[in-house]
């Protein structure tokens, strides 16, 4: 048996010639996260992807396709950040039930560190997906908070010399549900908040006035949110990688409603939540950064965003039943927010990282 790698091509479109593989990018995404926890919806389409993959200025995304026989078994794909400076690369390894245990995950992990070396990374991190299940054997992050249980596929990237840093919870919210306590909350952070906070709303793209403000906020995601000793590059936005970022987003036909709190005595955005749905707005609502800033937190300003784009979500998408969402086990502050919400736990994620 001789596995055959080849790279996968960017297409202009999702009709050109050239789209099949692509096309089946997206396809294997949602298999494997079905086979691994039972949820699709985990993973984005190819016409969601295919946006981002097109436009290398902030992340260079890339991938690699496996063949037995002519047959794909199994994609590796990577994502190298842009920022200078940068030695990470991100990649996440897609084999369906079907292929596993023939050497295609080992055959697409070595390509990816092939790549990632040729390219001046020296810090390697990938994502596993887990069930909510206690088996026999359970691993333990090096924060220490969370465990999932032991997979095929962990055990292939533990073999390979990665560290489980960090454990994710991922949780749903059941939009169906009565709004009551969230109404509740809302009104109880706010008025602990105060005046010297108020909650400004829209739906993408950002108002231009909001631009520079909301580009602040955004870059301290990647050194205010819990990483444990995940090495993340600092990244750099400004109001023009607001609107690249924002046309990636809903370049699909994407929706995506944005809350964020203002510090009034400044003007600064110090905190944000992000609610996005696919162009199929009956399918399920994935929480995407949701942060307070640092030096602001302590105010309930976490609740005040996250419940004030739910009750907006309401109106805005009806349609939508839950809201995903994942958070580092050890960001209790969130998490405890999370759960008075009413979201409940149903996959977790192992976050693994190699320094070369």
């Amino acid at each position: 048996m001789s596995i055959s790698i080849t790279a996968l091509r960017v297409p202009s479109s999702l009709d050109a010639d050239d789209a099949a593989d692509f096309r089946l990018l997206g396809d294997l995404g949602r298999q494997v996260c079905d086979e691994q926890v039972g949820l699709p919806d985990l993973s984005p389409s190819a016409a969601e992807m295919l946006s981002e993959w097109q436009d290398p200025t902030d992340s260079l995304h890339l991938g690699y396709v496996a063949r037995i026989d002519d047959a794909v078994v199994g994609m590796v794909t990577l994502a190298f950040a842009q920022e200078e400076g940068a030695q990470t690369a991100e990649f996440d390894i897609l084999v369906p039930d079907a292929n596993a245990g023939r050497g295609v995950e080992q055959a697409l992990l070595a390509r990816a560190e092939e790549d990632a070396v040729a390219r001046g990374r020296s810090i390697l991190q990938t994502w596993t997906l887990h069930r909510p299940d206690e088996r026999d054997r359970m691993l333990a992050p090096a924060t220490g908070w969370g465990r999932i249980p032991a997979t095929p596929l962990a055990d292939v990237i533990a073999d390979a010399g990665y560290t489980l840093e960090q454990v994710e919870r991922n949780s749903e919210y059941d939009l169906r549900s009565d709004g009551t306590e969230v109404r509740r909350m809302l009104a109880e952070a706010s008025a602990f908040a105060g005046p010297d906070y108020r909650v400004r709303e829209w739906t993408m793209p950002t108002p231009p006035e909001l631009r520079d403000g909301y580009a602040a906020v955004l870059a301290r995601l990647s050194t205010d949110a819990p990483s444990g000793d995940m090495d993340f590059v600092a990244e750099q936005y400004d109001a023009d990688r607001v609107v690249r970022r924002e046309a990636t987003l809903t370049a699909a036909g994407q929706l995506v409603s944005v809350t964020a709190v203002e510090h009034v005595p400044t003007g600064e955005l110090v905190a944000y939540n992000e609610l996005l749905v696919a162009a199929d707005r009956t399918g399920v609502t994935h929480q995407f950064g949701t942060l307070v800033a640092a030096h602001h937190r302590g105010h309930r300003l976490g609740t005040i965003v996250k419940c004030a784009n739910l009750l907006r979500w309401r109106e805005l998408v009806p349609t939508s039943p839950i809201v995903s969402t994942f958070n580092a086990e050890e960001n209790r502050p969130m998490l405890d927010i999370n759960e008075a919400i009413g979201f409940v736990p149903v996959s977790y994620a192992g976050a693994w990282q190699k320094r070369l």
